[in-house]
């Protein structure tokens, strides 16, 4: 029996963005290198504050030869979505380039399971591309193991049943994702602090530090070269009474991270680094955590 399952994304947007300028008005502004987006790659990235400080993660997909697609989360009411759409109208001062908020003509599904890169035709190849029933599928550009991403024109779910995928929902989906350690935007990355390699961004192919500038180059750059990662986002299992998001992890009186998700019995949280090592008891409001730490991400010797 096949292993591939689906979940319908509610809280998924969709921006394009068409016109000759389109690139290039995106290219100085994302973390990533637009200029590699094509009908056959999609990818991953992030805008920034001038400062450095995450702002906006999204997906960028072609849709045609003229036009650009952003996935990206749509938060309560479509607040997200709106800022994001802001964001980019002021940004946009005369490039030829235009915006239209497309949400209402598409589905957004994460499509996951052992079997759903084969189920999809998909070889394993993070941001691999292909139309799909008048729509785009997309290996997910961060991780395989996360799956693949399906924007399907509206009441087109009968695709996923096609190819033989079982229905399942979102929670299914976020309890995978925290277990590899993937943030999934403002759910765990706080809006104008996080910092994009705390929070593996290069390693889950977000940054291109090859591409030339982009908003919030500096600080990204500077933290990278420097060596000034000091926290990282990991999954972490939790044993007892689930505490809440933003709660202290403590290790005795000295506080060693702070939960920025729960979903079951795990959950993702901004670990200090210096302040953990093997066979340290972590607790978070009674709760006893476990750090675990991806084979994909890359760690300081230090913190190794």
């Amino acid at each position: 029996m096949t292993e591939t399952f689906y979940a319908l994304l509610p809280d998924r947007a969709v921006i394009r963005v068409s016109g000759p300028d389109r690139v290039s008005f995106l290219q100085g502004l994302v973390s990533n290198n637009i200029e590699t987006i094509s009908a056959e790659k999609s990818g991953y990235g992030a805008l920034l504050s001038p400062q450095g400080k995450f702002l906006f993660d999204f997906f960028v997909y072609q849709q045609d030869e003229d036009s650009l697609l952003i996935e990206c989360e749509r938060g309560e009411d479509g607040a997200r979505a709106a800022d994001l759409f802001k964001k980019l109208r002021m940004y946009k001062l005369r490039a030829k380039a235009e915006l239209t908020d497309i949400t209402d003509s598409y589905d957004v599904v994460a499509v996951f399971g052992k079997d759903a890169l084969p189920s999809l035709s998909l070889p394993d190849t993070p941001g691999s591309t292909a139309g799909f029933a008048n729509g785009i599928k997309a290996v997910d550009p961060r991780l395989t193991a996360m799956g693949a991403r399906v924007l399907l024109p509206k009441n087109g779910l009968a695709e996923m049943a096609a190819i033989g995928a079982i229905e399942s929902d979102v929670e299914s989906f976020h309890q995978l994702r925290v277990s590899l350690g993937v943030p999934n935007g403002s759910e765990e990355l706080e809006i104008d602090k996080a910092i994009l390699l705390e929070n593996g961004f290069e390693e889950l192919n977000g940054v291109d530090f090859k591409k030339g500038c982009f908003m919030g180059q500096e600080l990204t750059a500077r933290t990278k070269y420097r060596g000034l990662v000091r926290k990282r986002l990991l999954p972490i299992t939790i044993t007892g009474t689930a505490p809440s998001a933003g709660t202290a992890i403590m290790n005795g009186d000295k506080e060693a991270g702070i939960i920025r998700s729960v979903h079951g019995d795990g959950g993702l949280a901004l670990i200090r680094l210096e302040r953990i090592s093997e066979g340290d008891e972590l607790l978070a409001d009674g709760a006893k955590i476990t750090v675990n730490i991806p084979d994909w991400v890359s760690l300081p010797e230090s913190a190794a």
